[in-house]
């Protein structure tokens, strides 16, 4: 069968590596989301084990229209029953980016009379709408003259793993955290601390990379739970072989916050997620923190200007650099900032530089080597 795994702008290549690894085939990377092939266990497995991916869709139709008329025409070719149940109720969610259509909600009405008249034909009932809560989730894709109808097995998006029920004001997307952590080339055994962890999305998403958790651990529901040919047999068998592959990290994993709010929180998440003996959290001002190793890796989401508006977040990034500099030598630093002129005040040359998206916000995340001494000493 046909997937599409959806991610974050930047995450791309990361979660095409997690997919292949996952045991996917024909792995292709596109615009925000990667392309592959599997089986049904395979779709459970990269629901429940996927870090990177906002959602899973199981393609069930592809192909080209010349006319809006052709949409019907074709989607009625689609045997509907094979993925729903006249008693159960759907919705649609469209994304069309073409100019057979002028508003971008028409052709979901149109896909809406398709089912309900194709049900009503074969069965003399049509299955309702349901915008809240549907038993069963249907996207449909039309770009240019391609549509593509795929039938949605997370619906919950993934990055709403379970154990952070307690955030503040900007919380970090899970996928983000994770995709970050993936991208900075830890391996999980050197130290890393987040030193603005804020509900400590961070420390803990390290955790469980490092401990091999699967994120779906914590979730209590997922879209193909409500497939007519959900096999809940194959799905328990999936969970206890993911499960079983758990270990206990050996890296030192921690956060702080200056702020005791924030920690409280932190801890809350970890202690949801059976992290509180991996992950330590303390209230502590970043200046007054120093490196526990010559070799660990600092991560941090600071506040910036569209997110947070601390008084001189010129004097924060300042100090972010001035510590950073004198406090970590020998040590990786990767920044996540939706404001590039702010970077200027940290006063550290990047190693690397990446665009990525923080929901609909542009960010750049930056990684810094920090040094002993000189880069000329180092070298010499």
């Amino acid at each position: 069968m046909k997937y599409i795994a959806k991610t974050l702008y930047g995450l791309e290549q990361v979660l095409a590596g997690e997919l292949t690894g996952l045991g996917a085939k024909d792995v292709i990377a596109v615009n925000r989301a990667v392309l592959f092939t599997g089986d049904t266990g395979l779709m459970y497995k990269v629901n429940y084990c996927s870090r990177t991916a906002l959602s899973v869709l199981e393609q069930i139709a592809d192909f080209r229209i010349r006319t809006a008329d052709e949409l019907y025409q074709r989607s009625s070719r689609i045997e509907w029953d094979k993925y729903l149940d006249r008693d159960q109720t759907f919705s649609i969610v469209p994304v069309v980016n073409s100019p057979l259509f002028t508003h971008t909600g028409y052709p979901a009405l149109v896909l809406k009379d398709v089912i309900a008249d194709w049900f009503r034909k074969k069965t003399g009932y049509r299955p309702s709408v349901e915008t809240q809560d549907p038993d069963v989730v249907f996207n449909l894709h039309i770009s240019n003259t391609q549509v593509t109808i795929s039938v949605d097995s997370s619906v919950v998006p993934l990055f709403k793993r379970g154990y952070r029920t307690d955030q503040g004001p900007a919380p970090l997307n899970e996928v983000l955290a994770a995709g970050i952590i993936m991208l900075s080339g830890w391996d999980g055994k050197a130290d890393l601390t987040d030193p603005m962890c804020g509900s400590g999305t961070i420390p803990v998403e390290a955790a469980m990379i490092a401990g091999n958790i699967p994120p779906g651990r914590f979730r209590s529901f997922f879209g193909f739970q409500r497939w007519q040919n959900f096999n809940n047999d194959l799905f328990g068998t999936v969970k206890a072989e993911c499960d079983a592959l758990e270990t206990i990290p050996v890296a030192r994993i921690s956060g702080s916050d200056i702020s005791e709010e924030a920690v409280i929180q932190a801890k809350k998440n970890a202690e949801n997620a059976g992290l509180s003996g991996v992950v330590s959290i303390q209230t502590l001002d970043f200046r007054e923190l120093k490196s526990s190793s010559e070799d660990g890796f600092i991560i941090m989401n600071p506040p910036y200007g569209q997110r947070l508006r601390p008084d001189d977040l010129d004097a924060l990034y300042s100090m972010i650099g001035s510590t950073l500099k004198h406090s970590f030598a020998g040590n990786r630093a990767l920044l996540l900032t939706s404001d590039k002129e702010l970077l200027k005040f940290i006063g550290l040359k990047p190693k690397e530089k990446r665009t990525l998206f923080n929901g609909s916000l542009e960010c750049i995340l930056v990684k810094y080597e920090l040094y002993q001494g000189t880069r000329k000493t180092i070298k010499e």
